[in-house]
């Protein structure tokens, strides 16, 4: 036992009269060079200019100021507490705040409100001024937050958040790192762009949307992002001539989000329409500067080098583009008016193959994949319908299944499957507030459903997808009642005319001479292109 000669500490010392910290100090991967110490003034291996000696006096001194880092305080050394070897990590634990309660988790912070600042200075300029975010070195696990009492509120905040949506340790660290970036150096009057701190937030995977909503409630954030509709327009109409681009921006704009006179469409409608005539715009792009200029000629024209699905398409959106230029006084005269959109035959679906039945059970793997295959192939539930379950709709006591405001009994397989899918969720995400049955790692911590692509990720490029385990389904019970419409309206709460749909595909079936039983020996012939799931027969 002696005294290490780098860091003066009594304890064992073993590689060149060092102890085991010093020696890892000055180990060459690190890089320290010996030089003269900037506070005690020894030549030792240096880290950023200081001895270890002073480093660790630095950490002793810190708790008792407001720095959360130890460089403004090692500067400030004159002076050594000495210490025995290997025992830096108990040295100041009577200074330090208790990391954890007596249950032992992380006590909460303390209750905090809006700071009282008293008066405000105006700003000079109604401009917001930009700031450059990034994320310090300080770790909230170790050392106390920095003394600023909009931080204090703003974790406050953040943690009465977390405890309402049961969100892990994993996001509450995310969120206090954020909160930390962002507030440490607030002041009163001060805003933060959320275009500035976006690309910094994203990186470390923190919800953006969690973060706006709470500076939100502190009134202390300007969200001026642009919204994902009118990054895509703009990049949808780039090349038009501008007064088309302006004209053709105004419509679009106005089926998204409506206007004095036209309610709102559904979110894709503007993007499908605007996608289905850009190519017909761009080519009288070439010949005309306004779409006053495009006569009925041209129209026809165009739509005659289309057929079957993408013809009644283009004919339905042009319609609209044009009725909407003749309503604002932009053309003259309506070119579209008077268009038929071309019907076309209900398709004829032929039941599913055991083989593709097979593929889909065999890609289902998952405990969640197995339970949309179940709603989807037993209970005829639409994609929409399986993200808009909620826990209060399954009653496993009495076997009942709420799918739509229809009340279903419930089966075997899909008790099971329910069974094995919310023993996951308890176990996955025991604290989440969402009541959702379907939730995901994105929207365990939210409040919202999960998305389309989540729940057609497992079936993705298979013949039997979720939409057409629906539709075989269907046409299976009609095939089952003898093509009766009233039992397929009855058993599955869809509409007249989509029950109608069903019972003539069955009894289209049924009349083959050829097929003594579709059920047994099911039509290998496969739907014509166009012919979706979500199309005419499945409407309802």
């Amino acid at each position: 036992m002696t005294s290490c000669v780098s860091c003066l500490a009594w304890g064992q010392t073993y590689w060149d009269g060092m102890c085991r910290a010093c020696y890892d100090f000055v180990l060459p991967r690190y890089d320290h060079g010996v030089a003269q110490c900037g506070a005690c003034r020894r030549r030792e291996p240096l880290k950023k200019g200081f001895c270890r000696l002073c480093w660790c006096q630095a950490r002793l001194e810190r708790t008792t100021g407001t720095y959360t880092v130890l460089l403004p305080h090692v500067r400030l050394v004159r002076h050594h507490q000495l210490f025995f070897a290997d025992m830096a990590g108990y040295r100041d634990t009577h200074t330090r705040p208790p990391r954890f309660d007596a249950t032992g988790r992380k006590p909460p912070p303390r209750p905090a409100a809006r700071p009282d600042t008293g008066h405000l200075q105006p700003a000079l300029s109604d401009e917001v001024v930009r700031r450059h975010y990034r994320y310090g070195r300080v770790d909230l696990r170790r050392e106390p937050a920095p003394d600023n009492p909009w931080l204090a509120w703003g974790l406050y905040l953040a943690h009465n958040l977390a405890e309402q949506r049961g969100w892990g340790s994993f996001v509450r660290g995310g969120m206090q790192r954020t909160l930390v970036m962002l507030l440490a150096g607030h002041t009163n009057g001060d805003l933060i762009r959320v275009s500035d701190f976006y690309e910094v937030v994203a990186e470390h995977t923190t919800n953006i949307d969690d973060t706006v909503e709470i500076l939100t409630a502190m009134g202390v954030v300007l969200d001026d992002r642009q919204p994902a509709f009118d990054r895509w327009l703009h990049a949808e109409l780039a090349g038009l001539p501008p007064a088309i681009r302006r004209d053709t921006h105004t419509w679009a704009t106005m089926l998204r989000y409506g206007g004095p006179r036209n309610r709102a469409r559904a979110p894709g409608t503007a993007a499908s329409y605007l996608h289905t005539i850009r190519p017909a715009l761009t080519v009288w792009s070439t010949r005309y500067d306004h779409l006053r200029e495009v006569t009925r000629d041209d129209v026809v024209a165009y739509l005659d080098t289309l057929t079957g699905s993408p013809r009644a398409r283009t004919t339905t959106a042009l319609r609209s583009l044009f009725a909407w230029a003749k309503r604002a006084n932009i053309i003259f005269r309506n070119p579209a008016v008077r268009l038929r959109v071309p019907q076309r035959e209900d398709p004829v679906w032929q039941p599913l193959r055991p083989d593709e039945l097979a593929r889909t059970v065999t890609a289902a793997t998952t405990v969640h994949a197995r339970l949309f295959v179940a709603l989807a192939a037993v209970h005829a539930a639409r994609v929409g319908q399986i993200r808009a379950l909620q826990l209060d709709d399954v009653d496993l006591g009495n076997r009942r299944l709420t799918i739509a405001g229809r009340d279903r009994p419930l089966d075997d397989l899909t008790h099971r499957t329910l069974l094995a899918w919310l023993e996951h969720r308890r176990t996955r995400w025991p604290n989440t507030a969402n009541h959702h049955l379907v939730i995901s790692p994105c929207t365990a911590g939210g409040l919202g459903p999960v998305s389309y692509p989540f729940l057609a990720r497992p079936l993705r490029g298979l013949p039997a997808t979720l939409d057409r385990l629906r539709v075989d389904r269907q046409l299976e019970e009609a095939l089952t009642s003898g093509a009766d419409p009233l039992h397929v309206a009855a058993v599955f709460g869809v509409s007249d005319a989509a029950a109608i749909r069903y019972a003539d595909n069955a009894r289209h079936l049924l009349a083959r001479p050829h097929e003594t039983d579709p059920l047994e020996s099911p039509r290998t012939q496969a739907p014509r292109p166009g012919d979706e799931p979500n199309g005419h027969l499945g409407s309802g």
